[in-house]
C-alpha cells in the first residue's frame, strides 16, 4: 500500500498564536493577523529582530529575521508585538495532540509543524485531500489558527507540498506531479538547501531543481561529496525514512536570555542565572527528569561565545541546587571584568527522577531536599495555574522579570486559558 503522509505546517506560528490568544482570551478587537503586524524582540533590549510577520505586513516586503528599524522602514505602521515562549509552546502542545487524535502516527518536526501518516485512513476520513480539508478546518475551528497541509507518498515531498502557496491551503506532490510542480522551482526552495549550497550549484549550472534533478550524480559527489548525492535523491523525490511515532527523549535542558544591558559584576550575573535556573528547573520537574551535568554559556559585549560545565555527585532538578553548581561554574567561567551580553544555563546526563543518594557530608541533607523538592512542586503548580507572578524570590522584589525567557506580561497576570 502507497504511504500517505501529511505535513502539518502552522501559518505565521509565533504571530498566529498570539493574535488567537489576544482575541479569544485577552478579548481584543483587532486581529494582529489582519494588519500589518509582526512579532518580535524588544530593540530596546537588543534583541529587535522580526520573528513572524502577518500576511498583510509581508505584502509590505517585511521579512523574518530582519531588524525593526528596517521592517519600520518598508511599514511604517508595523504594530510590533513581543513574543511569548511559555504561550507558544502551550499552543504547540495543543495543535500535536489535535493531530494525534486523527493520525495513527505523528511525528512533530518543529515547534510549529508535524508529519502525520495517514496511510489507510480513506475509510475514516475519505480521500487524502478531503481528509486534509477537515483537518484544517477543524485546527482552525478548535484552535483558532490556521495551518498549510502538504500532501504525498513520503516526507520530504509532504513538506515541499506544504511550503507551496500560503496561507490556509492544502497542496499535494505525488512523485507524478513533481515535473509539472517541483521541477520548476529555484533550486534554492529544496528542503536542506541553504545559501552556501545554492551558491556551488549554481556555479555548477544548475539553477532549478529540476536541473538538479537531471544532473549527473557523479559529477555532485565530485563537487559536494555525499551531501551532493543525497540532494540528487531529494530533487527526484527520494525518500525512505519512515516517521518516529514518539519524539526522541530530550538530552538536555537550557534556557538563555541576552541583557537589557551589559553585566559587569558577579551579583548581578547571580541574579540572570536565578531566574534561568528557575525555567530550566521547572521543564526538568515537568517532565520527570534529573542532571548530573550543569553548564553555564556567556556571550561578551563583543560576541565572543565560551561556556564551562561541571558534573554532580548527584542527579539534581533542585532549583536551589541548579543554582548553586551555575553559579560556581560562571565563577570559574568569567575572568570578573569583560561585560557579557548574554547568559544561558543547560544540563545534560539526565536520569529518571528517582530515589537520590545522599552523602553524609552533603551540604544539603535528604530532609533537607525533600522539603525543598516539595516546595518547587507547589510553586511550579501556582505559576501553572496563575501566572509567573504569583511567588516570586527575594532576590527579584521590584525586579521587571522573574523567569527569564518566560512568559509574556499579559501571562503574568494569571491568565493561562490555553488557545
Amino acid at each position: 500500500m502507497e504511504k500517505t503522509i501529511f505535513h502539518v505546517d502552522v501559518n505565521s506560528a509565533f504571530l498566529s498564536w498570539s493574535a488567537a490568544y489576544r482575541v479569544s482570551v485577552l478579548g481584543e478587537t483587532t486581529d494582529l493577523r489582519d494588519i500589518p503586524s509582526a512579532v518580535a524582540g524588544d530593540k530596546d533590549n537588543r534583541q529587535g529582530i522580526i520573528l513572524a510577520k502577518s500576511q498583510p505586513a509581508k505584502k509590505f516586503g517585511v521579512q523574518t529575521g530582519e531588524p525593526i528599524f528596517r521592517a519600520k522602514q518598508k511599514c511604517p505602521g508595523l504594530v510590533i508585538v513581543p513574543p511569548d515562549y511559555g504561550l507558544y509552546v502551550e499552543a504547540s502542545r495543543h495543535f500535536t495532540a489535535l493531530l494525534r487524535q486523527v493520525a495513527p502516527v505523528v511525528e512533530q518536526y518543529s515547534i510549529d509543524e508535524a508529519w502525520a501518516d495517514m496511510t489507510g485512513t480513506e475509510g475514516l476520513y475519505g480521500s487524502p485531500v478531503a481528509a486534509a480539508e477537515a483537518l484544517r478546518q477543524r485546527i482552525y475551528d478548535e484552535l483558532g489558527f490556521t495551518v498549510n497541509i502538504g500532501i504525498s507518498s513520503n516526507k520530504l515531498l509532504a513538506k515541499m507540498a506544504g511550503d507551496f502557496e500560503k496561507p490556509n491551503k492544502v497542496h499535494t506532490l505525488y512523485p507524478w506531479e513533481m515535473e509539472k510542480k517541483l521541477w520548476p522551482l529555484p533550486v534554492r526552495d529544496l528542503f536542506m538547501v541553504g545559501p552556501a549550497t545554492e551558491k556551488k550549484l549554481h556555479l555548477l549550472g544548475i539553477d532549478t531543481i529540476g536541473q538538479l534533478a537531471k544532473a549527473d550524480p557523479e559529477l555532485l559527489r565530485r563537487k559536494l561529496h555525499k551531501p551532493g548525492v543525497a540532494l540528487w535523491h531529494s530533487a527526484n523525490g527520494r525518500y525512505s525514512d519512515t516517521l518516529l511515532p514518539q519524539p526522541e527523549d530530550n538530552k538536555g535542558y537550557g534556557n538563555a536570555t541576552t541583557l537589557p544591558a551589559d553585566v559587569t559584576d558577579a551579583p548581578a550575573a547571580y541574579r540572570v542565572l536565578l531566574s534561568l535556573c528557575e525555567t530550566v528547573g521547572m521543564r526538568m520537574r515537568r517532565d520527570k527528569k534529573s542532571a548530573r551535568c550543569v553548564a553555564v554559556s556567556l556571550r561578551t559585549k563583543d560576541f565572543v561565545t565560551f561556556s564551562h560545565q561541571m558534573t554532580l555527585a548527584n542527579a539534581t532538578d533542585s532549583t536551589e541546587e541548579l543554582f548553586r553548581f551555575a553559579c560556581r561554574v560562571f565563577d570559574e567561567a568569567w575572568d570578573g571584568e569583560t561585560p557579557l551580553r548574554q547568559l544561558g544555563v543547560h544540563v545534560s546526563r539526565l536520569e529518571e527522577r528517582g530515589m537520590r543518594q545522599y552523602d553524609l557530608f552533603a551540604v544539603v541533607s535528604a530532609e533537607q531536599y525533600e522539603r525543598k523538592a516539595k516546595l518547587d512542586n507547589t510553586i511550579d503548580d501556582l505559576r501553572e495555574r496563575f501566572g509567573e507572578g504569583i511567588l516570586r524570590r527575594a532576590r527579584f522584589v521590584g525586579a521587571d522579570i522573574v523567569l527569564a525567557g518566560g512568559l509574556s506580561k499579559e501571562r503574568r497576570t494569571g491568565i493561562t486559558k490555553p488557545v
